[in-house]
């Protein structure tokens, strides 16, 4: 089971195995705070990416397509890693922006969702 959280929210113990997937630490928030257990900043958006997206809604398919085009072609060794302990057990993905309904948590979450069907 994969979940999605701010990572500013509280820690809860059905949070699983936490994992940061910004490329950024989040603001303000210290590593002891955070509770973290694995930073996977690789598999966040490229730098381009993420600064043309800027968390706009009508971009968000088109930040999706170019996103999931990153993560097939240079990121599968860390999709795979977050599959396989969301087979062990609860995973929560972890994200620092605002819009909880656009971001790279979020198409990454439906990203992974794909691949298991395939």
């Amino acid at each position: 089971m994969i979940k999605l959280k701010r990572v500013y929210d509280e820690v809860d113990k059905n949070d699983g195995f936490r994992i940061l997937v910004d490329m950024l630490w989040p603001r303000g928030l210290s590593k002891e705070k955070a509770r973290i257990d694995l930073w996977l900043k690789n598999v966040a958006p490229s730098n381009e990416l993420r600064k043309w997206f800027a968390h706009q809604p009508n971009k968000w398919t088109g930040f999706k397509r170019r996103y999931f085009k990153e993560l097939d072609d240079s990121k599968s060794e860390l999709t795979e890693l977050i599959q396989k302990k969301a087979e062990e057990g609860v995973v929560t993905l972890l994200y620092a922006a605002n819009n909880e309904e656009y971001n790279n948590a979020v198409a990454l979450k439906e990203y992974l969702k794909k691949r298991e069907l395939r």
